[in-house]
């Protein structure tokens, strides 16, 4: 073989090595970027559940055999299901008006949080929880539980009741939904008010 033919020969051997070294190269690191971003995409779509329905400034009103019975009124309701259960979330609090077989208002509650599991038939409110019966007496706690299907509403935390001539405090609160008839688990104690 003549010696040009054999540096003919080297050089393309050593672009063809040259060129498959590359295009290896080039695959690996695609490769390494492709699986890099199907984990980054699995992380965000376990971490992230999205509402199935969302409100804003919502009103939302429960009536029965056409009687006014409840009116919720939020800044930001979200829906969401999902294998286990549905809830709806209340994220910037929520007001709440209960209403009487003749339409009178019964109740109202406000809180900072709520959340209402549809499945228990259950809601929860949190954060600067306060329910005012039509006696004017006033439920203040951070956390309060409404049982709709057995028309009761509790709280495992601290409680205080204010009421026009006391102040009640607790731990552990049951009452009606109305707030009429209740009764404060373990009293730690009461403050008299003196009437001027």
């Amino acid at each position: 073989m003549k010696p040009k033919t054999i540096a003919n020969n080297l050089k393309k051997n050593s672009c063809a090595t040259a060129l498959m070294v590359f295009i290896l190269l080039l695959q690996g690191i695609v490769m390494v970027s492709c699986e890099n971003d199907i984990e980054v995409i699995k992380s965000l779509s376990q971490d992230t559940l999205m509402p199935s329905q969302s409100m804003i400034n919502a009103e939302i009103i429960y009536t029965d055999s056409a009687r006014l019975q409840l009116r919720i009124q939020a800044p930001e309701i979200h829906r969401y299901s999902t294998h286990s259960e549905n809830y709806t979330e209340f994220p910037e609090g929520v007001f709440a008006e209960f209403f009487d077989r003749e339409g009178d208002l019964e109740s109202q509650l406000e809180s900072r949080y709520a959340i209402y599991f549809a499945d228990k038939e259950l809601w929860e409110a949190k954060d600067s929880v306060v329910i005012i019966n039509r006696a004017g007496e006033i439920l203040n706690t951070e956390q309060l539980f409404w049982d709709e299907r057995n028309r009761t509403i509790y709280s495992h935390s601290y409680v205080r009741v204010t009421r026009p001539n006391e102040v009640i405090m607790g731990e552990g609160f049951e009452a009606d939904e109305t707030f009429t008839h209740w009764r404060i688990k373990k009293i730690q104690g009461t403050i008299y008010i003196e009437d001027e």
